[in-house]
């Protein structure tokens, strides 16, 4: 399975330990992080978050190895500057309004072009870039996995409070960016060719300068030869990062191998596979999902039932089944964001919130 390789990416948000609000880093975190991670931490439009990718990893094992221990190394980068680090996929009660921006001509440019929309993008994901050397193969299979991305949404919803207020969603993370131009389903290509296409047309008009800006929920890679799922709210806990990515790999290949031998899975529409992320977004585990084939409502649970059972053949051959298995314990506690409400019913705290993801992101580090 060497072709399926993997790569994580995580975003962080940098908290005072006293107020419990976002603070800037001021870029020490990731100057003094440059000096034994180099390129594998970076910084971000806002000054309160901080990104940490893997490098390219064979298998989930080694995934989970390079996600811990680069969790571990921000966490000790963060106390010596007195900050503490949560993973959350926005902040309980963070403005946007108060948070510094990076000092960098790329978020200059971006700032100057989507203003305000730019500026309230306060928000931290997860991205999981899945190996693949043929980019033809790259689009059919995108086409057919964006049918399974408002199932691994609503396993990562962690997000329910915005500004001090709990949304009613479990991942306002995805409405706020959904303000973005290209986010969201990507529409269905028929080849590369088509897709590269598509990209040109929008560097020639001056849409984009690169493929980079086209920031939809699953991507083709404009540069590397990886699919690269983007639509997760950051789980709190590394085994949730994990079984995401797990799962994401299982499909990629489970897709693959439908193609080697002359199958498909079916293509929905755009249009459809939308009215499912509506409903991840907003409910998560909790609500119902539409299975398409059959036009209804289905319970979630049913559908992870599903996905597990498609899934089930590749599992063993990409030695990830404890991995992919962690979905049982996801869907007994709830996720990220089920389980922030909670803290927040029982306290009626929003700093009890965030001490809580502060806690949850150190959950089985050393």
């Amino acid at each position: 399975m060497a072709n399926f390789t993997l790569g994580i990416e995580e975003e962080f948000q940098t908290i005072d330990p006293v107020t419990r609000n976002l603070r800037s880093h001021m870029s020490k975190l990731v100057e003094d992080g440059k000096i034994t991670l180099k390129e594998r931490v970076k910084a971000e439009m806002h000054q309160a978050v901080v990104e940490v990718g893997t490098n390219i990893c064979h298998n989930i094992q080694e995934a989970r190895e390079e996600v811990m221990y680069l969790r571990q190394m921000i966490l000790d980068l963060a106390d010596k500057q007195d900050l503490q680090v949560a993973a959350a996929g926005t902040h309980p009660f963070a403005d946007w309004v108060d948070q510094l921006i990076t000092p960098d001509p790329r978020y200059d440019e971006i700032i100057d072009e989507m203003r305000d929309v730019a500026r309230g993008n306060l928000i931290f994901g997860l991205h999981v870039h899945i190996g693949i050397e043929d980019r033809n193969e790259g689009i059919q299979i995108m086409n057919a996995v964006r049918y399974f991305l408002p199932h691994i949404h609503a396993l990562s919803t962690n997000s329910p409070f915005w500004c001090g207020r709990n949304t009613g969603f479990k991942s306002y993370r995805s409405k706020v960016f959904d303000k973005f131009p290209r986010t969201g389903i990507p529409d269905y290509f028929t080849s590369a060719a088509e897709y590269d296409e598509y990209v040109k047309l929008l560097i020639k008009t001056k849409c984009i300068d690169n493929g980079k800006k086209i920031w939809w929920d699953i991507r083709v890679h404009p540069f590397f030869n990886t699919i690269e799922f983007r639509m997760c709210d950051v789980p709190m806990r590394t085994d949730e990062t994990i079984c995401l990515a797990a799962i994401m790999q299982a499909l990629v290949v489970k897709i693959h191998k439908l193609h080697r031998m002359n199958l498909n899975f079916r293509i929905y529409d755009r249009m459809l596979i939308n009215e499912n992320k509506w409903r991840a977004a907003r409910y998560g585990i909790h609500g119902k999902l539409i299975d398409f084939g059959k036009q209804e409502e289905v319970e979630y649970r049913l559908l992870v039932a599903e996905l597990l059972e498609f899934i089930d053949d590749v599992v063993d051959e990409l030695g990830s089944r404890n991995e992919i298995n962690y979905i049982h314990q996801i869907m007994e506690m709830g996720t990220g964001a089920d389980r922030q409400l909670a803290v927040f019913e029982q306290t009626n705290s929003l700093n009890a919130v965030v001490d809580y993801i502060v806690a949850e992101t150190r959950v089985g580090l050393s």
